[in-house]
């Protein structure tokens, strides 16, 4: 244990704070937000290692893989700012715990972001902005940009500090396995947050036909026969209620798809988020896996199967 301990100011921690709010601001392909994620840690950094390699291994640590939301990345990197000053003071704390920290806590906060803030929040003060700016009143505006953003640097900096303050005490409990089982059940939410998601992220539907019908007549719309007019739109209306889309043709047409969904909905997106998943276990770049999804989905594109 070093002789003088050296911890971070509450003013270090706003700085980093604050850097944080441009976590996106070098988002890339490859690595995500990496680079905001380093460029927030650069006070934390110069702070806890006054010397230039040990500064210089701290910045290579976190330019690693990082992505989630960036207002719940804050208890984050609190936590990541109590593991590195306990490493500054000598505590036996590895790259691969500080990163695996980061990644089993980035995903299942991921999911929780964008439902409260995205699609509550915002819309909410939005909303109310947006009556009183109807009215006529300057306060909608104004209502809405200080309303959400207090609210938004409020949340950074005492999630930031709550972080802060547990991992103090996940540091103390390195060898009783606490951060192991922090890691695993952030884990294993993070999974089922991302299952319940990718129905919605991922988007696969194969055209080949499989099978065509012909049906008998009364289980589909005569259009040949209709009468003419507003008559014979009231009556192809009415079928179509009853009939239902499988009676707006003669022949019903069986795509590969439509087997695939009643087997088992959204299983081709399940598949393909586990090969990818699969592919970046073995170390395959991101980059790689975006251009050969391109690349994929043209080549079926023009041979018609998908």
């Amino acid at each position: 244990m070093a002789e003088n301990k050296v911890q971070l100011s509450k003013s270090d921690r706003m700085s980093v704070c604050m850097r944080h709010q441009f976590l996106q601001g070098s988002w890339n392909y490859e690595r995500m937000q990496n680079g905001g994620w380093c460029f927030a840690m650069i006070p934390a950094i110069k702070k806890l290692y006054s010397n230039k390699e040990d500064q210089i291994a701290a910045l290579k640590r976190h330019m690693e893989f990082y992505n989630t939301h960036p207002y719940v990345s804050a208890p984050v990197i609190g936590v990541t700012l109590a593991l590195e000053e306990d490493r500054a003071n000598g505590a036996q704390v590895e790259d691969a715990a500080i990163q695996g920290v980061k990644v089993g806590m980035m995903g299942p906060l991921a999911g929780v972001g964008d439902p409260v803030f995205w699609f509550t929040l915002r819309p909410i003060l939005g909303a109310l902005g947006a009556s009183l700016a109807l009215g006529g009143s300057i306060m909608g505006p104004l209502l809405f940009f200080f309303a959400w953003n207090i609210i938004r640097i409020a949340f950074l900096w005492y999630t930031q500090e709550f972080g802060y303050k547990v991992g103090t005490s996940i540091t103390k409990d390195l060898s009783g396995g606490l951060m192991g089982k922090i890691t695993e059940g952030a884990s294993i939410l993070g999974m089922f947050i991302i299952g319940a998601l990718v129905q919605r992220w991922v988007s696969i539907s194969f055209t080949p036909v499989v099978s065509t019908v012909q049906q008998s007549p009364g289980a589909y719309i005569d259009w040949a026969n209709l009468p003419a007019g507003a008559e014979g739109i009231h009556q192809a209306l009415s079928q179509f209620a009853a009939l239902g889309p499988a009676g707006l043709e003669a022949a019903k047409v069986t795509t590969l798809q439509a087997n695939l969904d009643q087997l088992i909905p959204g299983l081709a997106a399940v598949g393909l988020t586990l090969l990818c998943c699969k592919l970046l276990k073995k170390k395959v770049s991101p980059i790689v896996i975006i251009i050969a999804l391109f690349a994929v989905g043209i080549v079926a594109r023009l041979l018609g199967i998908m």
